[in-house]
């Protein structure tokens, strides 16, 4: 069983090591990193820390904006020490492309409960802020007892943007990225890093 094992086990070890920022890529699709697993989790470790202190042990709503923002939500609830819960909405504005089609779509609105609560929203990417500014007032009308957003990446258009966020983890140039739960078409989701994403022949 050791003998047979050991090269089932070195190509395992493999895999792991080489498949995942390969795995998905259409053919003139390349990937090029951007921000690393370790640097990701230490980044988030920060901001939970930030969030502490911020809410200073007061209950915390977390609202985390699907679907990119579902990997980042997780990983920053169980780094925050304060009474925390979460709810998802969801938004669209990209479809299958790399741009913004400037049209978004929310879901998940209807259900919430928020009156009196401190509520921040998880965001993947701080773009050109539309979906931001069509949820960040939906989500006032509800009577909360505060509302912010805290997104994990932010581009350069939306540096200066009239919107409650305190905290950002990383800015970014204007470039497509993919992996921590951000996608292409619903591709590359999986991936424990950032990539930069780039089309060509």
């Amino acid at each position: 069983m050791g003998a047979a094992g050991a090269p089932r086990r070195e190509i395992r070890a493999h895999l792991t090591a080489t498949t995942p920022p390969l795995a998905g890529l259409a053919p003139g699709e390349r990937l090029q990193p951007l921000i690393s697993q370790a640097r990701l989790q230490a980044r988030v470790s920060e901001l939970a820390q930030e969030i502490d202190a911020i809410y200073a042990g007061r209950p915390l709503h977390l609202l985390a904006v699907l679907k990119g923002a579902f990997v980042f939500a997780a990983d920053l609830m169980r780094q925050i020490t304060g009474p925390t819960t979460i709810d998802f909405v969801s938004a669209a504005s990209y479809g299958t492309g790399m741009r913004s089609s400037g049209n978004v779509a929310l879901a998940g609105l209807d259900r919430l409960d928020i009156v009196g609560r401190d509520v921040l929203v998880v965001e993947d990417i701080l773009d050109t802020g539309r979906t931001a500014a069509l949820l960040i007032p939906a989500l006032r009308e509800r009577a909360p007892a505060s509302v912010a957003l805290l997104p994990l990446l932010r581009k350069p258009a939306a540096i200066g943007l009239d919107l409650p966020v305190p905290i950002v983890g990383f800015d970014i140039d204007d470039e497509f990225v993919v992996g921590y739960g951000m996608d292409y078409s619903e591709r590359c989701r999986h991936l424990p890093c950032i990539y930069r994403l780039s089309l060509g022949n």
